[in-house]
């Protein structure tokens, strides 16, 4: 690659990539980072214990490109955490291993959080790997029944041209203030994996700061190439659970009660569509492990300060109930 670690002392930003079992990526991955126009970065790739022979690889393949090679599977939140707390940058770039960004992505990513000093994250137009012609993600949003969801997925690509606020930015290839984090706290290693970027995004927006949507930062995405599919047990479990840490840490008591009958009814909605896809004992597995460990979870103080910020994020939440549906139905049409 042509960037070098002679460079890192005048970096803006460290790309840190995630990876597990994940060698037959990098190839790919890492050579649209060599195109990159902007050579404003630092790669920084942490291995989560991989069996395939990735570690090996990547330092035979990329030596200059700094490696941090973990023992055991820590989970994207673990490995992503590393990674940040390595980094010195002022901002840190996550990436999954199963992407191809554009030329122009880092420097269009650098522009976007520089435009407002309260913009925490930034999510990229996630395109289809495979089917280049729909969305992947387009910025990650959280509704009213619990439901986290990709905007503008299965959607066309030019659909989406115009950048706008989200809930919080899809950490598959997201562009973070780093020092944010110092003050609402890394990604939480017990969510280990799924709505962990929900969860550190809805802690910036309880403390003030802005998500945004950069639609000409461009990367092609496969989408599940640690967890290998769509949906399996692992998966669906991880997700129940951690939708319950989700609402249990962020919102306050008068909020969850507010919200509880909703909260119900999107969790009994997600039952009967994962009894039908065979993964009804995961789902329900999950839901009780949330439950049972969630006082476990670092949960946000509430502070009176910070109400207004609550009463925007509860009407974001009612509002995209309504854009799910409007996506949804338009997706299904």
């Amino acid at each position: 690659m042509r960037m070098t670690r002679e460079r890192r002392g005048v970096m803006k930003v460290t790309i840190v990539i995630p990876n597990y079992n994940g060698k037959h990526f990098m190839e790919e991955c890492m050579a649209a980072l060599d195109g990159q126009l902007c050579r404003d970065f630092e790669v920084l790739v942490v291995d989560n214990g991989s069996k395939d022979g990735s570690v090996a690889y990547m330092k035979e393949r990329y030596p200059e490109v700094r490696l941090i090679a973990l023992d055991t599977n820590t989970g994207f939140s673990g490995a992503v955490n590393i990674g940040i707390r390595e980094s010195k940058t002022p901002y840190v770039l996550l990436l999954n291993n199963d992407t191809k960004v554009d030329p122009a992505f880092v420097g269009e990513m650098i522009k976007a959080i520089e435009v407002d000093n309260r913009i925490f994250s930034v999510s990229s137009r996630m395109i289809q790997m495979y089917h280049p012609e729909y969305i992947d993600d387009a910025g990650d949003m959280f509704n009213l029944i619990g439901w986290a969801y990709q905007r503008g997925v299965g959607h066309p690509v030019e659909e989406y041209e115009k950048p706008y606020d989200v809930f919080s930015a899809c950490a598959g290839a997201a562009l973070y203030r780093r020092d944010v984090f110092e003050k609402i706290g890394l990604f939480d290693e017990m969510h280990f994996a799924y709505l962990e970027d929900i969860d550190v995004g809805y802690r910036a927006r309880i403390a003030g700061y802005r998500n945004v949507f950069c639609p000409s930062a461009k990367v092609l995405h496969v989408g599940s190439g640690t967890s290998g599919s769509k949906y399996n047990e692992f998966k669906v479990k991880l997700a129940a659970r951690n939708s319950i840490y989700l609402v249990y840490k962020n919102m306050p008591f008068l909020q969850l009660i507010v919200n509880f009958l909703p909260l119900v009814l999107g969790w009994l909605l997600k039952y009967q569509f994962f009894k039908k896809q065979g993964f009804a004992q995961a789902f329900k597995d999950g839901i009780k492990e949330g439950i049972r460990t969630r006082k476990n979870c670092k949960k946000v103080p509430f502070r009176f300060s910070n109400l207004g910020h609550y009463i925007r994020i509860e009407w974001e939440m009612i509002t995209s109930l309504f854009l799910y549906a409007w996506e949804y139905f338009r997706r299904k049409i």
